[in-house]
């Protein structure tokens, strides 16, 4: 049930949302929406789910465009480069923003080229395998490692997070293990269920969704916390694993120079979307705890990601490229 507060505090947004888009005429063409990753995968389909309700509040088409590829470099990328009106953002992942730009030479300055509007949640990934897998936790993983002699994995990127949790396991263990990086994570999913990888790594949504479905088993989740939607499933820590305590977000951004009037109207709308029951509930089963915070806010938390990123990578022994 929604509170009194709650109520009144959404009304109150909305009605500053309208004053704002009557002060500045935005919008009155088309939206694009830029998310991390392929048509069709996690956060594309995230991305949908905001646009509809963002056309219903702005009164403008919300188009979903993917432009997939180089770890999501083209896609933010593409979004530095847009005119910063308001009218093209990215909806994306720490890989953007922080991993890759830590390991390698990007075409866009993370913070100088981009104006954020809000960080809409944080979660973490799972390291799962295929149902039929000789091994149903990650001690008895590392003992078909050590019998074995090595074992493949597969993560949607080199440098993201699930690269560098499967390299941080590897040094922590002792185990060989050969990283595949995968434009997408379904495309991962699709390789370790034809049995040409040992194991990968999945949002919590694909998780829950194929061990339901009896093709996957999960066998612990980085991040700070359990899952409510699989909370069987244990951390990384409680498993005795250090360094795995690295949360997950996801965010939005618009190029930088946005002016200050439309920023108001995308970060009042943004929050007011990520408080709707069934976008925290998608949120949720997504495997990520909603937050809508403030640009403010967003920008001191992905710079604070930048420190414990880079121990993260040091740990686990990626060199930049």
């Amino acid at each position: 049930m929604i509170s009194r507060r709650t109520t009144l505090s959404v009304l109150a947004s909305t009605l500053a949302t309208h004053l704002a888009r009557a002060q500045s005429g935005f919008p009155n063409k088309p939206i694009r929406i830029i998310p991390f990753g392929t048509a069709g995968g996690p956060i594309d389909a995230l991305a949908r789910l905001y646009a509809d309700k963002l056309q219903a509040r702005l009164g403008q088409p919300v188009v979903v465009e993917a432009k997939p590829g180089a770890s999501g470099i083209i896609a933010a990328d593409f979004v530095a480069k847009a005119p910063a009106d308001g009218y093209t953002v990215l909806m994306t992942l720490p890989l953007t923003h922080v991993n890759v730009p830590i390991l390698q030479k990007v075409p866009y300055d993370p913070f100088k080229s981009f104006t954020p509007l809000s960080m809409l949640a944080t979660g973490g990934p799972m390291l799962v395998t295929r149902s039929n897998a000789p091994f149903n936790s990650v001690k008895e993983l590392v003992d078909y490692a050590k019998r074995k002699g090595s074992l493949t994995f597969g993560t949607w990127g080199n440098g993201s997070s699930a690269h560098l949790f499967g390299e941080l396991l590897q040094q922590q263990t002792g185990i060989k293990l050969i990283h595949a990086a995968y434009k997408a994570e379904a495309a991962a999913h699709a390789d370790l269920f034809g049995e040409l990888l040992d194991f990968a790594w999945a949002n919590p949504s694909t998780a829950k969704a194929q061990t339901t479905g009896g093709k996957m088993k999960v066998l612990a989740v980085a991040g700070t916390r359990r899952l409510s939607t699989i909370a069987s499933v244990p951390t990384f820590a409680e498993l005795g694993f250090k360094g795995f305590d690295v949360d997950s977000w996801i965010g939005v951004f618009a190029p930088a120079g946005l002016p200050a009037d439309v920023q108001a109207i995308w970060v009042g709308a943004l929050r007011d979307i990520t408080a709707m029951p069934d976008i925290r509930e998608r949120l949720i089963n997504f495997g990520f705890e909603p937050l809508g915070n403030t640009p403010d806010q967003f920008a001191v938390a992905f710079r604070n990601d930048y420190p414990r990123v880079e121990a993260l990578i040091k740990a686990a022994g990626v060199t930049a490229q």
